[in-house]
């Protein structure tokens, strides 16, 4: 595997790799790896001829200055997975290769994307993730870019970012990779107590709930039900559970037709931020 860390060492590096015609599948990620993004790199590398990864923990994404400081970095085990799993190139740069001083980045029309769920309590998030997205889209140039499902609002994100850049890169999006117990893999596990691991499955429980009850319920049954049932079991606060159209995000109601409904929750146990969803229909 190749490491780079400066965008003009790299950016050589692949204009020969697309000069030869090699498709290029690309993996962002903050790093601190498991086996969800690592399930990410094993599709790039079946499907494309050279598969490049991303280690960059964008502070343009965080509202929260304490959640940047407290985010985990594991850069010697994560380097070690990807040799394990074959990577083929890492790219790991610095604050100032990915925002160099010349750099100004307009605002990004993200229309109610921005406004909702993870929008609306995360302010400037999706603005961020844009920022970082966009300048690594343009370094590396890949023919795909792999995103996890777990990050659902995100990914429709990055989608609406490359419809506005006109970008031909394609998005692929592979299921939550989960513990055994269902929990979904998250770099933010880590800072989780055993305890807190066992407690925090009532949310991927709760979206089988809702799942399994959304034909029987009302949505306000179902919500008020499963925010109950969290802070039961342990979550401290809850800043969403929503039941949502799957293409816009767009709250629906019990006379709403839709051909696409999913689950999406937000929540806190141990001080530490968990999201999840699971489509229901």
């Amino acid at each position: 595997m190749i490491i780079y860390k400066k965008v003009i060492d790299i950016s050589i590096f692949l204009k020969n790799k697309r000069r030869s015609k090699q498709d290029i599948g690309f993996v962002p990620t903050m790093g601190a790896l498991h086996k969800g993004h690592l399930s990410l790199l094993e599709n790039s590398l079946k499907e494309n001829s050279l598969t490049v990864c991303s280690i960059f923990v964008n502070p343009t994404q965080f509202n929260d200055k304490a959640d940047f400081e407290k985010y985990p970095t594991t850069i010697e085990d994560d380097i070690a997975a990807l040799e394990a799993v074959g990577c083929d190139v890492l790219f790991l740069p610095s604050v100032e290769e990915i925002y160099p001083d010349n750099l100004s980045p307009e605002p990004y029309d993200l229309g109610s994307l921005e406004t909702l769920l993870e929008g609306k309590y995360r302010s400037g998030h999706f603005q961020g993730v844009c920022q970082v997205v966009d300048r690594l889209l343009d370094i590396v140039q890949p023919t795909t870019i792999y995103l996890g499902q777990k990050d659902y609002q995100q990914c429709m994100v990055i989608q609406k970012l490359i419809q506005l850049k006109n970008s031909n890169t394609t998005v692929f999006i592979c299921p939550t990779a989960r513990e055994i117990t269902g929990l979904a893999m998250s770099s933010r596990n880590i800072r989780l107590s055993q305890h807190g691991k066992e407690a925090a499955v009532a949310i991927y429980n709760s979206l089988l709930f809702i799942k399994g009850n959304s034909n029987y319920l009302s949505l306000a049954d179902l919500k008020n039900k499963v925010e109950t049932k969290l802070l039961q079991s342990g979550f401290d606060s809850i800043d969403y559970v929503e039941i949502a159209d799957g293409t816009t995000l767009e709250s629906i109601s019990d006379n709403t037709s839709s051909s696409s409904k999913v689950a999406l929750i937000a929540a806190f146990i141990e001080g530490v931020r968990l999201i999840d969803n699971m489509v229901i229909s």
